[in-house]
């Protein structure tokens, strides 16, 4: 029986109308493409760049962005971006973007673009580099640049994008004033990529992000083309660099998030990694199967027969849960908290774990992972009785026919709590316990980093129900 059909309980009747409200912190970038027939910027260049720090490894420092979602007027949770600094083309133009596991393509802003919110990124300046070479859609080279492109339209779910594709050179670490006559000169952090140049760009969602475009890191049958992979590229063309990619996601604003190309950083994790297979690799997706789900000890009966899966995914702020088992795990993720204090930090209160055994090891979720910060008060009107409760942040996910609909995503809750380590060569996903930097590290001012639009400090507003 659907429980807010006969909901017995002012709880229940709270949570049948509150868990209607759409979840709205979700992938900053996902990419559904269908071909089709001034680095001037507001923003300062991201003081975070690419290090060879530990030896052999190249590191990019991630900037932060709180995008604040909105109902009636209140500000209800906050999307969360980490983007870091990329630079594209000779002379090198930087461009700050989100390292996306759950994307395939490199998309950045084209001077061509006349839409508004291009105007608030850097744009791609086509005619200062020497290494550009214009494209059509099956990567044949376009010798008038005035006869008609092929051009892409971008779909990011509440916006679009539409751009043209060029051949380009692009690198991790600033290459400085060096070239290459070929392929196999390219510096170590550089490899040639076809780019998507986005000539014009909806209002909403891109006028808010702080970001100029979205590096994808997903596997290659994600992509388009082999050409347009990134990993693809840098380990067929680049013999320097290991072909694995390790992220950390910080806890605290006061220190930056990473990702790390060519390893992982042993300073971030805690004991070995412990790996698992990508399963259906040819899907594109970084995707692992699910032995088992549990939630408080209760196990998930959609994932009881040992097929569900999970993504893991950079450019997700939520842990994201099958349409069809959403409103169920809601239900054992609420509490009732005693006392009816004024103010309280949900992510501070008791409550039950989520564990997801990968076989031979698990990822195990506490209220501090995936609770809303604010909590709910509920009025009962004709008693006048007063509840307090706590609920989780959860994005229903519908994959559609590809994935099927036992779709988990493990978004931030996930990897802020675990380091992840992305193995292309090896197709596997390794995950350990992070390790967040010391309060002396902190003190002794070693993150150079940017926070946006950060929440105020003081414990979130509770949301006021009368039922």
């Amino acid at each position: 029986m659907n429980p807010c059909i006969a909901a017995p309980t002012a709880l229940l009747l709270a949570l049948c109308l509150v868990l209607g409200l759409p979840n709205a912190a979700v992938a900053l970038f996902k990419t559904k493409i269908e071909t089709a027939n001034e680095a001037n910027s507001p923003h300062a260049t991201a003081p975070a760049i690419a290090s060879m720090d530990p030896p052999g490894l190249l590191k990019v420092v991630l900037d932060k962005q709180y995008v604040p979602v909105i109902r009636n007027n209140r500000t209800v949770m906050y999307k969360t971006a980490y983007f870091g600094n990329i630079y594209l083309g000779t002379p090198a133009q930087p461009f700050t973007v989100v390292f996306d596991t759950g994307s395939g393509h490199f998309i950045v802003p084209s001077a061509k673009c006349q839409s508004e919110p291009c105007f608030l990124h850097r744009r791609y300046q086509r005619e200062t580099s020497t290494s550009a070479e214009d494209i059509d859609h099956d990567g044949n080279a376009v010798e008038d640049s005035n006869e008609e492109r092929d051009q892409v339209s971008v779909a990011f779910g509440t916006g679009e994008i539409v751009g043209e594709f060029s051949r380009e050179t692009v690198c991790l670490s600033d290459p400085g004033s060096a070239t290459a006559s070929s392929e196999s000169e390219l510096p170590a952090s550089c490899t040639r990529l076809r780019v998507v140049f986005a000539t014009e760009m909806t209002e909403e969602p891109f006028s808010a992000f702080e970001f100029d475009g979205v590096l994808g890191l997903g596997l290659e049958k994600l992509a388009l083309d082999p050409e347009f992979s990134f990993m693809g590229q840098i380990t067929r063309l680049n013999k320097h660099m290991d072909s694995y990619f390790g992220v950390f996601v910080s806890k605290s604003d006061d220190v930056s998030s990473e990702i790390t190309f060519g390893g992982h950083d042993n300073k971030r994790l805690s004991g070995d990694l412990h790996w698992v297979d990508v399963h259906k690799p040819e899907l594109g997706y970084w995707q692992m199967q699910i032995r088992r789900i549990t939630v408080g000890g209760e196990p998930i009966e959609l994932c009881q027969g040992g097929d569900c899966v999970a993504i893991a995914d950079t450019g997700t702020s939520l842990l994201g849960v099958p349409k069809q088992a959403a409103q169920h795990v809601h239900w054992l993720l609420a509490r009732n908290v005693d006392g009816d204090p004024q103010e309280l930090d949900c992510r501070h209160s008791p409550g039950p774990e989520i564990v997801f055994d990968m076989g031979d090891f698990n990822l195990t979720l506490t209220p501090e992972d995936y609770s809303r910060p604010a909590g709910l008060r509920v009025i009962t009107n004709a008693t006048n009785e007063t509840q307090f409760i706590c609920r989780a942040q959860l994005l229903p996910v519908d994959e559609g026919p590809a994935l099927g609909d036992k779709a988990w995503i493990l978004g931030e809750p996930v990897l802020r709590k675990y380091y992840s380590a992305y193995d292309w060569g090896r197709s596997r996903i390794g995950f350990a316990p992070a390790i967040q930097p010391t309060n002396e590290e902190i003190a002794a001012g070693m993150f150079s980093h940017r926070v946006v639009g950060a929440p105020p400090p003081e414990a979130p507003t509770p949301t006021v129900v009368y039922i």
